[in-house]
């Protein structure tokens, strides 16, 4: 008898607490935000309220227009502007080109990571602090174009699972590339078969999407892979409900990768006329990453004027231009911004021609869109994440705002939160 009342006392307090945990997952919290740009439109709204029920925005709209649900919790991020999240399209969680790591030729690491020179526990470590500066620095999510295993899988769940603090990630596991001129780390194929079969592969293993290195790393010009593999292995992708991404540089690689249907193109430093209106034409997204094309000073090839030249191309062709850095070293170690740094490249994008607000939409409900996640992150609306930050200034007329954010908020939950006056509800 006194083991039912125990099993059932037991059971009774499972019960309960579940509850009580779901009401605390359902807790309202309501932003008062002086500015508000929506993540879609092409103006700033004032004297805005967005209400939060759990993880998700319930209602947002101007104030006196919104019900504030008694017992909310309500935070005034005062003068500034309110955002969606921002979106880092092209990263890398792992490589991490600024450190040495642990190990020599005469004493390697344990368990090396492809292409760098430490272990894999240091490199997963030196991901969690990457994650971590990401999130700080307002980008909610980011999508990982691989770390050369299946490591990015365990990262993303962690986050997900609320181990570590991170953005939402969006991972390939081992990317593909189909010649020795490319970086080790990628899958090597060698056929169209070979390629479908790694689709499946990858996605068995936990991958969201599927990444292919089409140009190659010596001759940026020239692609890893025939035109037969690349339509094999986006093909199957499609088949299998997934988008591909595919880094193309320049010349062949470019035209090859949108002929075979990629969804992206990835880090874009060459693209002519005709390219460009195929990709408008088909609607297929390209990044470009100005900051790190223009901080590789080589003595032969113009990188810098080649980025800028291709980037207003797309422009003025009305391309879908997704923001994305390719971070993945640190500080002066590299030619690219480090993790926590990304929104360095919003000014060159207005540098190039952008407004303040298409940059940000780049980062925003176009970032999203390239991901397949334009129902869930990239706008504040109703019944999406609540993944908001805030600025102190004004972003429109000064898109460096963005590389000072002081509030960050995932899900609802509060990671940052710098902005004189409001209350203090930061998640550590």
């Amino acid at each position: 008898m006194k083991g039912q009342w125990a099993l059932g006392t037991a059971v009774l307090a499972l019960a309960l607490g579940g509850s009580w945990l779901g009401a605390q997952n359902q807790r309202v919290v309501v932003i008062h935000a002086a500015q508000l740009f929506d993540g879609t439109s092409d103006r700033l709204a004032s004297n805005q309220v967005i209400v939060i029920q759990g993880e998700r925005i319930a209602e947002v709209g101007p104030a006196g227009g919104v019900k504030i649900p008694p017992g909310a919790q309500e935070i005034d991020l005062g003068p500034g502007t309110v955002l969606p999240g921002l979106i880092e399209g092209h990263n890398h969680m792992f490589k991490v080109g600024d450190h040495e790591g642990t190990g020599s030729d005469a004493n390697p690491p344990a368990v090396p990571v492809p292409g760098t020179a430490f272990s894999a526990p240091y490199a997963t470590i030196l991901a969690a602090v990457n994650a971590k500066l990401d999130l700080m620095s307002g980008f909610t999510t980011a999508r990982d174009l691989t770390s050369g295993g299946t490591a990015d899988v365990d990262l993303r769940n962690a986050i997900n699972e609320g181990l570590i603090p991170g953005p939402r990630m969006r991972v390939a596991t081992e990317g593909m590339r189909g010649s020795i001129d490319g970086p080790r780390y990628f899958h090597l194929v060698d056929s169209p078969w070979e390629g479908r079969k790694q689709v499946r592969v990858q996605l068995k293993n936990g991958a969201d999407f599927i990444k292919v290195y089409a140009s190659g790393a010596e001759n940026f010009r020239a692609p890893t892979m025939t035109l037969e593999e690349e339509r094999a292995i986006v093909d199957e992708a499609h088949r299998q409900g997934v988008r591909v991404a595919c880094t193309a540089h320049a010349g062949v690689a470019v035209r090859q990768s949108i002929e075979s249907g990629c969804d992206s193109l990835e880090l874009v430093t060459d693209i002519d006329e005709e390219s460009v209106r195929m990709m408008t034409q088909k609607g297929i997204f390209i990044t470009f990453g100005l900051t790190t094309t223009k901080n590789n000073k080589s003595k032969t090839i113009p990188f810098a004027e080649l980025s800028k030249a291709s980037f207003q191309r797309a422009l003025n062709a009305g391309t879908k231009i997704a923001f994305a850095v390719n971070a993945n070293g640190a500080h002066g170690k590299q030619r690219g911004p480090y993790h926590g740094e990304e929104a360095v490249e919003f000014e060159l994008m207005t540098e190039y021609g952008m407004t303040p607000l298409q940059a940000i939409r780049s980062a925003t409900s176009v970032g999203a869109a390239n991901i397949g996640w334009a129902d869930r992150v990239g706008a504040i609306e109703k019944g999406k994440f609540a993944d908001i930050i805030g600025v102190s200034g004004d972003p429109s007329k000064d898109v460096t705002e963005l590389e000072r954010v002081k509030f960050v908020m995932k899900g609802g939950q509060v990671f940052r939160n710098d902005l004189p006056g409001s209350p203090n509800l930061t998640r550590r």
